[in-house]
Parts: C-alpha cells; sequence; structure tokens
C-alpha cells in the first residue's frame, strides 16, 4: 500500500475528502453515510475519466454502504430465532425499508494518508439492529481497495448483510463481462418473485462480454465469482471489480 508521501489528499470543501495516488483520484462525503462520489482515472493529457460517478436516480451517489442489510424487506419486517422483528419504511416514497440506515447516517473520519482513509459509524441504529461500522478506501496504483466491517451490539443476535452499491457509467457501447447460473425476477414492488434458469433470460447472460440490455434490470443473480469487468470502448477503459 502506498503511503501517504506517494500521494495528496485534499479537502475540496467541508463535506468532501479526495485522494489521489497520480493515477486515480477518489471523493468522499464522510457526513452522508461515507459514500463515494466520484472515482476518477487520471491519465496523461486527457480529462478525468469516471469509474464511478453519482447517481441520477434516487440517491445521488457514485457508491453507497448498505449497511445492515440490502435491498427492500417486506411484511413490515422479519423473523429470526423465533421472534419477528419490525421495521419502519426508511426513504421517503418507498413502500418497504430500503438499505438499512448506515447510508443516511454521518460517518466519522478516524484515519487518512494521502491514498488511504478509514471512517466509522458508531450509532447504527434501525428496527431492533444496533451496531458499530467501519469502512477502509485505499488507492493502490490507481485501483480502489473498499473494506467494510460491522459488529453487532444489540443484545440479541441478527442477521446482517452488508455490502456497496455502486454506480458504473453507461455508455452506448459499454459491455459487460461478468458469470451467473440463475437470476431471480422480480414483481412491481421490486420483490422477489422466484429464481429461474439464466438460460431462459439470454439476454442477461454476460458469460461473454456482451452489450447492456435496452429494458430494465433490477435483478439478483446467483453463481457470480466474485469477478467482473466493465468494458467502456467509448472512454478507452475497462474496469475489473472483484468481490470477496
Amino acid at each position: 500500500m502506498a503511503d501517504g508521501s506517494h500521494g495528496s489528499l485534499s479537502m475540496i470543501n467541508g463535506d468532501e475528502i479526495e485522494l489521489a495516488d497520480g493515477r486515480a483520484s477518489l471523493v468522499v462525503r464522510p457526513r452522508e453515510g461515507a459514500a463515494i462520489m466520484r472515482y476518477d482515472a487520471l491519465r496523461p493529457g486527457r480529462a478525468p475519466t469516471p469509474v464511478l460517478e453519482p447517481s441520477r436516480g434516487l440517491l445521488k451517489f457514485g457508491s453507497q454502504l448498505l449497511i445492515p442489510w440490502s435491498n427492500r424487506i417486506s411484511g413490515g419486517g422479519f423473523e429470526f430465532d423465533g421472534r419477528f422483528h419490525a421495521i419502519e419504511p426508511n426513504v421517503e416514497g418507498e413502500p418497504f425499508p430500503l438499505h438499512g440506515d448506515a447510508f443516511q447516517k454521518p460517518w466519522r473520519l478516524t484515519r487518512r494518508t494521502g491514498t488511504e482513509m478509514e471512517l466509522a459509524l458508531e450509532d447504527g441504529a434501525i428496527g431492533p439492529y444496533r451496531y458499530r461500522a467501519s469502512v477502509r478506501y485505499a488507492l493502490d496504483d490507481g485501483a480502489l481497495s473498499a473494506a467494510l466491517t460491522v459488529e453487532n451490539r444489540a443484545t440479541i443476535r441478527l442477521p446482517y448483510g452488508l455490502g456497496f452499491h455502486p454506480w458504473f457509467p453507461r455508455r452506448p457501447r459499454t459491455l459487460l463481462h461478468a458469470s451467473a447460473h440463475s437470476v431471480w425476477l422480480e414483481d412491481e414492488r421490486h420483490l422477489p418473485t422466484g429464481v429461474v434458469p439464466l438460460a431462459s433470460r439470454p439476454d442477461w447472460d454476460f458469460s461473454q462480454a456482451a452489450p447492456l440490455p435496452d429494458a430494465w434490470v433490477n435483478n439478483a443473480f446467483e453463481g457470480w465469482n466474485g469477478h467482473a469487468t466493465i468494458i467502456q470502448p467509448d472512454d478507452a477503459i475497462a474496469v475489473t471489480v472483484e468481490a470477496s
């Protein structure tokens, strides 16, 4: 990992922190859920190329954190260990609680160098959940790594889910390469209705690099091996994604 002497850090304003290592730059907003706003590739003689950029949808982040669950919880809550736990909707206009509360809370910067920062959330609290979380962002030769941890501080056992919600630019010729064997279908409420083999939806098969379909896709894919590539011919760049 590069240390601060090989990178640069700046406060763009009171709400944003920028890291840079000469190959890439990263802008994070601690007060807005420790969300990534931008992640740009830096190449000589070219304008910065967005690898991640803010969504044009409901949550205008380049990547948000998902804790203590991702997606929607229907039925007013969930049952675990023989007990029902109620959770109220948390996003205006959404009928179901969505993506937990970590993205809705201010995080505290706990450590930083020119190429690395760590942030913490001490008071995660939604429904039955009480937790502490931390995230580490680091640049190394242009590559971004992000590591997320959570500690249950409730007095009972609870199931946790955590992850990242990145937004990648979609260009006219964007290609995706990612393996899967099945896909969950959704209803008009964005709730899952059942799982089908990917062979039944060949337009969603990205086992070889393929363009994105024109129609809406908001589905969970099973059988992913944790590796994906997004090819952006219009930007002359390819982005490799690796997840644990």
